[in-house]
């Protein structure tokens, strides 16, 4: 490998002749220029200040030319292969979109297909619900009815029972209850029970009642006409016996109003007022006999009854 060799190596100087001459003219110029004084002592020399004020320059001027260069922002004209790009991405995009909204609506109409037969079954229910408790409130509207009419009939039976049973007492009071034989204050009692005189063969056994002849007599107590017919020193008399067996004689009659067997009630019309029999004027004798036994007071028969002659 050759060795480098500097300016100032002696064999440059010498080896060309052609420029030996000049190269030895720079010399004393240099030399000749050497040996001037600088005005400002301690700084570079011009040739030297302007050597680096150019290197500055091309060092700068090669950062410069290394820098990218900032081009100003031009919107791009849009061509018709842009216009086609948009286009075909704007149907896409429209597409996508379309098939979204499609499947949304979808989405949407089951949603609103399952609330209606959701609410259709509910509808449904209800409807069914409703009809079993309108059934069941029919079944029921019924059964208080039958019930009620049974009640009404059972209601009426009790009624009818009852008025049975009001009938029986009624009866039963009838029967215990006397009435007056002849209308108070058309009569008077002329003779009483036990009394004695010449006028009787013996003391009297029953109840004389004084009125004008023809007036009416009147069943005491309820019972059944058992005699009716004229009786020795009784004259005409009528018989009426009462459930309980006792005998009522209506005596001295003028005439009968009654036949045998036939049923009769206390205040019911039986006969009139005369004076057959041995009697001395036109009077009423009524008897009492117990159970067809004998005769009793009828005064005190007849206030134990409710009655006072």
């Amino acid at each position: 490998m050759p060795s480098r060799r500097t300016a100032n190596e002696g064999p440059d100087r010498t080896s060309n002749p052609s420029t030996g001459g000049k190269r030895r003219a720079v010399r004393a110029d240099s030399l000749h220029t050497g040996g001037r004084k600088k005005l400002l002592p301690g700084l570079p020399s011009v040739p030297s200040l302007v050597g680096v004020a150019a290197l500055a320059l091309a060092v700068a001027g090669a950062t410069i030319s290394q820098q990218p260069t900032v081009q100003p922002t031009v919107p791009p004209v849009a061509t018709a292969g842009d216009v086609q790009k948009v286009t075909n991405q704007a149907s896409v995009l429209n597409a996508g979109s379309s098939t979204w909204s499609g499947s949304a609506l979808d989405d949407r109409a089951r949603a609103v297909s399952r609330d209606s037969q959701r609410e259709a079954l509910q509808d449904a229910a209800v409807a069914e619900l409703q009809a079993a408790a309108e059934s069941q409130a029919k079944e029921r509207n019924a059964a208080l009815a039958a019930l009620a009419a049974s009640a009404e009939q059972y209601a009426d039976q009790v009624a009818a029972r009852a008025a049975e049973r009001a009938a029986a007492r009624a009866a039963e009071r009838a029967a215990r209850l006397w009435q007056l034989p002849l209308p108070a204050g058309s009569y008077r009692l002329s003779s009483r029970f036990g009394e004695c005189s010449y006028l009787w063969a013996n003391c009297h056994t029953g109840l004389d009642f004084a009125a004008s002849s023809g007036s009416q007599i009147y069943n005491v107590a309820a019972g059944v006409v058992t005699e009716v017919g004229y009786e020795g020193s009784y004259g005409n008399r009528t018989v009426v016996t009462l459930p309980d067996g006792t005998d009522m004689w209506y005596c001295h009659q003028n005439s009968f109003a009654v036949s045998v067997g036939d049923q009769v009630a206390a205040g019911e019309l039986i006969g009139y007022v005369g004076s057959t029999g041995n009697s001395t004027g036109p009077h009423l004798h009524l008897e009492v006999h117990p159970g067809a036994g004998d005769a009793v007071d009828p005064m005190g028969a007849a206030l134990v009854r409710g009655l006072q002659f």
